[in-house]
């Protein structure tokens, strides 16, 4: 299997799980124990990845708030603000390109009195700051705009955004998710006020996120959705997860090191991928924004083609429709269908999401399996 759905999760790096095993043997003990030095080490441990974490998106230790992932983050973000600014109006900001766990949180709100404005992104998938400007009122109080798209690659903004953002005092949430590790992320750069993330996707294990919540200039407030002890400044509560926190910073630390050679060469090995296929079949159309995207995205419509043929014919290779988020929803990709593609249109494109164990001879393989299957589907359909 030719492994090229590193957008829904990434295989774990053999150097984080080396970090990870000590906290299940060793290091075993509770970080909140404060009373023995098994919990003291536990704590260590955790103050010292918080730490790595924060460093590696420009933050400061006490900005990072860890959680199981980046759906309870942006749960998180977005319920958890809400009480704080509401009297200043109850108008939220958002994207129809937006992951269904940022989508479904601001639906609940919206549920609860809250008018939403959901923006339309252009063809490649980018929201714009002027869009942002011209939606805002004398009600706007929340704005949670991704960082860059899961299915496309498309990276927004967010620095523009932001500037908006902040001239008219509207806390805005990013959901850095397909980013973060794969491109770099500060905090201070973007204007983010919070900011959504996640282990699993760079390498890390999955169970593990984290958020931004900015405390430094206009710190931003939250009320708690989990509830039971206080912990982490009572933002969050649970027994932490410690393995998972370490290897999640030493993933991380790993991913940032290494990101500018990585993303070069992901870029390269995406951009083969198009061209062999290109080379091969006729009637291939690129879903987003050719230039600004993330390195290791491929999102490519095939004319005359059914998505989900394809993917069954293509036995050797692990890619994706859309987003495994939504891989239970039978509709297609709400994505595809907010930048103007038809349902046929959206259910004949295929996302490809290049990793770190990718190889030349891989996508050598891949888009040679991909351009026999075109033919052959091509054919099928012709003949029927």
């Amino acid at each position: 299997m030719i492994y090229l759905d590193n957008n829904s999760t990434t295989r774990v790096d053999p150097r984080v799980v080396e970090a990870i095993l000590p906290f299940f043997d060793t290091v075993y003990g509770n970080a909140a124990s404060t009373s023995h030095a098994m919990g003291w080490a536990a704590a260590d441990a955790v103050s010292a990845a918080i730490d790595t974490i924060a460093a590696c998106i420009g933050a400061e230790s006490r900005e990072i708030v860890m959680t199981s992932g980046a759906t309870e983050s942006m749960n998180l973000a977005i319920k958890g603000a809400a009480p704080f600014v509401e009297n200043r109006g109850k108008h939220l900001i958002s994207s129809l390109a937006e992951h269904k766990a940022g989508i479904d949180a601001i639906k609940r709100l919206a549920k609860q009195g809250w008018k939403v404005s959901w923006l339309k992104p252009d063809s490649s998938g980018r929201i714009h700051a002027d869009q942002v400007a011209e939606a805002m009122t004398a009600e706007t109080s929340l704005c949670s705009i991704m960082l860059a798209n899961n299915e496309l690659g498309t990276i927004n903004p967010i620095a523009e955004i932001a500037e908006v953002c902040r001239l008219r005092s509207v806390i805005l949430h990013s959901d850095a998710t397909a980013a973060v590790g794969k491109m770099a992320v500060d905090v201070d750069g973007l204007g983010v006020d919070l900011m959504s993330f996640s282990a699993h996707k760079f390498y890390g294990p999955k169970g593990v996120g984290g958020l931004y919540v900015r405390r430094r200039g206009r710190a931003v407030r939250l009320v708690p959705q989990i509830e039971g002890g206080g912990h982490q400044r009572g933002y969050r509560s649970g027994t932490l997860a410690v393995g998972l926190i370490a290897g999640m910073a030493m993933a991380l630390e790993i991913s940032t090191k290494c990101i500018l050679v990585e993303m070069e060469r992901l870029r390269e090995l995406r951009d083969l991928l198009e061209s062999r296929i290109r080379e091969g079949v006729d009637g291939v159309i690129l879903n987003g924004d050719r230039a600004s995207r993330i390195g290791n995205t491929l999102n490519l419509r095939f004319e005359g083609v059914s998505g989900e043929a394809l993917m069954l014919s293509l036995k050797g290779l692990a890619i994706s429709s859309g987003s495994a988020c939504s891989a239970s929803d039978p509709e297609p990709s709400h994505v595809l269908r907010s930048i103007g593609l038809s349902d046929d249109e959206a259910r004949s494109s295929l996302r490809f999401s290049l990793g770190r164990f990718n190889t030349r001879e891989e996508i050598e393989q891949a888009a040679a399996e991909v351009v026999m299957a075109v033919q052959a589907l091509r054919v099928l359909v012709r003949s029927i």
